[in-house]
């Protein structure tokens, strides 16, 4: 069954998400301490993170970026912060979700289930493992993508966003497309964390001039993968 490391410093939180996903089978690491949380991800690469934001000595977010450095496993911010610049600083540090408190364990655990399976799904060899667009390749096995040759080093969303639209060349995708991609499910609410993301793959494009332009706006619907 599937790892779970929780890293949050309310105590009585950790207690009922440790119980409750331990009993749907889950293995549990649990720690109030976010330099622990950091070192436990390191040790146990685990496969999927929750991760509170609102902790002493290191947030949520630096947490999140330091995990980041060495780890690709989905990390999912349970949080009270519940604005929309909250939001979008969580997903564009290289958050995959982001739920606010108070929450549905039922729903958590859905979306953990989600994201494991996303994660599970992208490192599964596949028969055509590669896409290429003149500069640009494509390696669906590495889950990594190369121009000329260099690696993007792209974050695991920023990939996710570029495969999808990738695989749908010269056509517009929508936001509820990519949305559903991404999450596995879709609301309107979603359509910001959709612009972020796309945002985010844009700026590691910034500065290759054959990159800078293959994905267009569409403007109110989406996006389009632009293959000439």
């Amino acid at each position: 069954m599937a790892t779970i490391l929780l890293i949050d410093d309310d105590i009585e939180v950790l207690s009922i998400n440790k119980k409750y996903l331990s009993g749907e089978g889950y293995t549990v690491y649990a720690t109030d301490s976010p330099q622990k949380g950091i070192a436990y991800a390191k040790k146990l690469k685990p496969d999927c993170i929750l991760l509170d934001i609102m902790m002493p000595q290191l947030n949520g977010y630096e947490v999140c970026h330091q995990i980041r450095q060495f780890c690709s496993s989905p990390i999912l911010f349970l949080t009270g912060k519940g604005s929309e610049d909250d939001k979008i600083e969580g997903l564009t540090i290289g958050a995959d979700d982001y739920i606010v408190k108070p929450y549905s364990l039922r729903e958590l655990k859905a979306r953990i289930d989600i994201h494991i399976r996303r994660a599970a799904h992208v490192n599964t060899p596949q028969n055509d493992n590669t896409l290429v667009f003149h500069d640009l390749t494509i390696d669906k096995l590495a889950h990594k993508a190369f121009y000329q040759g260099e690696d993007l080093m792209l974050a695991n969303r920023e990939y996710e966003v570029l495969l999808y639209l990738a695989s749908h060349p010269n056509t517009d995708v929508t936001f509820e497309d990519l949305g559903i991609a991404l999450f596995g499910f879709y609301q309107e609410s979603d359509r910001r964390s959709v612009m972020v993301n796309v945002s985010r793959l844009r700026k590691k494009f910034e500065g290759n001039p054959t990159l800078e332009h293959m994905i267009e706006t569409v403007w109110s619907k989406g996006y389009r993968f632009i293959v000439n």
